[in-house]
């Protein structure tokens, strides 16, 4: 027996997940994050577990490649993480010489004044990565102070629960005993905030990893900052680990979890969004080769799956999409006015009956009450329900044969060229 096949299962990690995790590394030869985060999806993170995770691969032979993780101011800057924006992002407007200020100022137009408001302020996504690119990155040492001061701070909010339960109502609780632990609580909730507010640009840099998913990028953004929230309560540095190796788990877990469940009306597993993403990426660079679209073969053949199983792919990566999406510049049509109604009657054949409907109407006004009455009864003209001539007698309380005159003489009546004339033209149409 080898020595990785009694290699204990990770605890909360899947028996069968990792197996197949294990197989398609030693396929690969090495395994991303995201490989790992896919099978990880609604798994409960712990530093425990992901050390266990990586001693295990390791032990398997299979390189995790963790390095697309690394983050750096250099790779932090504002343009890199707007690349690719999902917008296009208007250029920022220099700012004056201070000389040159008093002269700029007065010479400004208000419709200046106006467009430079405009830049500053059009592009939620440049004016957040702003905000958080005026706190620094952390050195290991400060990562190590913030967590201490937050485990300082919890410690004593343990303190403070006590001291509420031994006295029972906390305004009993001495001023002296209390003050020192109010303070150190309110500590570290001020060193969990730094930790948060210097790992933000993480948050962003990973966000952008998966644009294009079916979610806007502040969407991204947000899911992350939750993970990254997640990660800092989950932090131990007595591990000696950089906060940011750890924490890049619990932000891309939360990023996938959202994709899987908001970025499509019907959700599909993680795993399948991988391989719909696989297929449609080799499908666009067969499109580029080929100067065509690759047939079923052809994709199954590249993709090494079978022709029905990459038809089922293709039918789940159709999206539904809104019949109030807006068409056009003016955003006065929706979708939903360019679709036939297959069951609907067609414009043209409802504005002939209507108009059918009328000359009729015209025609039965020249006749008796009990005329049009019979005639309207016997033809279904009143509910669409055709009478016999013994329903009609009874309601008129006549016998069948009496009904069968009248009829006989009414449509005689009607057959009149002079009346039947506004007819003959939608006979003729039939």
């Amino acid at each position: 027996m080898s020595e990785s096949s009694t290699l204990a299962v990770p605890a909360g990690f899947p028996a069968e997940a990792l197996t197949l995790l294990v197989a398609k590394g030693h396929l690969k030869g090495s395994l991303t994050p995201d490989d790992v985060i896919a099978v990880l999806e609604k798994v409960e993170l712990t530093p425990e577990l992901i050390d266990e995770v990586r001693t295990r691969l390791k032990t398997e032979g299979i390189i995790f490649d963790e390095s697309g993780d690394a983050v750096t101011d250099d790779d932090l800057t504002d343009e890199q993480l707007t690349a690719p924006p999902p917008k296009p992002v208007v250029q920022a407007v220099p700012k004056p010489a201070p000389a040159a200020a008093n002269d700029s100022a007065q010479k400004e137009t208000p419709a200046a004044r106006e467009e430079r408001t405009a830049v500053g302020t059009a592009d939620p996504v440049r004016m957040y990565l702003k905000e958080i690119g005026k706190v620094p990155l952390l050195t290991g040492p400060q990562e190590v102070s913030l967590a201490q001061r937050i485990e300082a701070g919890l410690i004593a909010a343990g303190k403070v629960a006590e001291l509420e339960d031994h006295y029972g109502d906390p305004a009993l609780i001495p001023e002296a005993q209390l003050a020192p632990l109010d303070e150190c609580v309110a500590d570290g909730m001020q060193a969990k905030r730094d930790l948060i507010e210097a790992n933000l640009r993480l948050v962003v840099s990973i966000a952008k990893r998966y644009l294009g998913r079916g979610m806007l990028f502040l969407d991204l953004i947000q899911e992350g900052n939750l993970g990254l929230i997640r990660a800092v309560e989950k932090f131990d540095y007595t591990k000696g680990f950089k906060f940011s190796t750890y924490a890049t788990w619990w932000i891309r877990q939360a990023i996938t979890r959202a994709i899987a469940d908001q970025a499509r009306t019907i959700r599909i597993p993680v795993h399948m969004v991988e391989t719909i993403n696989k297929v449609l990426r080799v499908q666009r660079q067969m499109l580029q080769e080929l100067g065509r679209e690759p047939t079923v073969e052809e994709l199954a053949v590249k993709v090494g799956l079978t022709p029905a199983r990459v038809r089922e792919i293709q039918r789940l990566a159709l999206e539904p999409v809104s019949l109030e999406t807006p068409v056009g510049e003016e955003d006065e049509s929706h979708l939903g006015d360019f679709i036939e109604d297959q069951q609907a009657v067609a414009p043209a054949e409802a504005a002939a009956r209507a108009l059918l409907n009328e000359a009729v109407g015209e025609a039965l006004e020249e006749l008796t009450d009990r005329e049009r009455k019979i005639v309207r009864l016997r033809f279904g003209l009143e509910d669409g329900q055709a009478r016999t001539l013994e329903e009609v007698g009874k309601e008129f309380g006549v016998t069948r044969e009496r009904i069968r005159q009248i009829e006989s003489k009414t449509l005689a009546k009607l057959r009149h060229p002079i009346r039947s004339l506004r007819l003959r033209d939608y006979l003729d149409e039939e």
